[in-house]
């Protein structure tokens, strides 16, 4: 008898909820999938959110069914009938073409679905006792809810740092 050996993967599969999840970390994807629904006439589709994301993360259609064990030519026929559709509508773009897939994400940044980085800080004794967080508004619309708040915190600034060296914006400061 031939000793036959075999290899498993201890990894698992990823959720489809949990592929190409760091495009969480740079997009505003709620606001974007309830755009994007409208535009649509329903709700995304798993799939669709899926391939979204991918391209947000940088990947081309080609990369994302590498990544799900897909027909490359499969998904671009997906994308082109869904996701390229939908954006292009809901940015008023249904006439232009999509030259590259690239011109999706640098689209929806334009339109301002890309989250921007917080403003760092150089902390190094911890906040003051004269800080202070109030909630000044709370507004409930069309299924969200705004929270206004006023957020004073009193920071030192070191020596060598001036206000004009931190990357915020004017409206903030003035």
């Amino acid at each position: 008898m031939l000793g036959l050996h075999q290899e498993f993967s201890t990894r698992q599969p990823m959720a489809p909820n949990e592929q190409f999840s760091q495009a969480a970390h740079h997009w505003d994807l709620e606001t974007l999938y309830t755009d994007l629904a409208s535009a649509k006439g329903k709700r995304l589709t798993p799939v669709e959110k899926l391939h979204l994301r991918g391209l947000l993360c940088g990947c081309s259609p080609g990369e994302i069914a590498e990544k799900l064990g897909k027909d490359a030519k499969g998904v671009e026929s997906d994308l082109c009938a869904s996701v390229y559709k939908y954006v292009k509508s809901l940015l008023g773009k249904g006439n232009e073409k999509i030259g590259n897939w690239r011109n999706i994400a640098e689209w929806l940044e334009d339109a301002g679905y890309k989250t921007k980085p917080p403003a760092k800080f150089p902390i190094q004794d911890g906040l003051s006792e004269n800080n202070k967080v109030n909630v000044t508004n709370i507004t409930f619309e069309n299924n969200h809810i705004k929270i206004g708040v006023y957020l004073q915190i009193t920071v030192p600034l070191p020596s060598e740092l001036s206000i004009q060296n931190l990357d915020i914006d004017d409206n903030i400061v003035n």
